[in-house]
């Protein structure tokens, strides 16, 4: 059910504390880390604690907690001297998705070109 924690969800197990990660900050609704496979030499997932399987699922039944991963991205790059950074929201298996939880990723710390592949 979504908001639920999903015992099969490896981001769920993350924020249960269950599973390790390099977390770099928490608030009450999100929890940001570091990802393990970096794409940028900053490369920082920053997820709802709730579980949607992915941003649309997220923005239609959670608004608030939409928002609020948003407002996450943005004080990760601050905390990580972003000055310019790229934000992901990869939806669904043809686009990259491979966790079926919500979450944006925050790049940075090198040029990005457009398109990004």
């Amino acid at each position: 059910m979504a908001g639920e924690p999903q015992n099969d969800c490896l981001f769920c197990r993350i924020v249960a504390g269950e599973i390790p990660a390099t977390i770099v900050r928490k608030t009450e609704t999100t929890v940001a880390f570091r990802d393990i496979n970096p794409q940028a030499p900053t490369h920082v997932l920053v997820i709802p604690k709730a579980h949607y399987e992915n941003a649309a699922e997220l923005a239609a039944g959670a608004p608030r907690i939409a928002a609020d991963v948003l407002a996450e991205t943005k004080a990760v790059a601050d905390a990580e001297g972003l000055d310019s950074y790229r934000l992901v929201f990869n939806t669904g298996s043809g686009a990259g998705q491979t966790v079926w939880h919500a979450h944006a990723h925050v790049l940075g710390g090198r040029g990005l070109q457009w398109p990004p592949g």
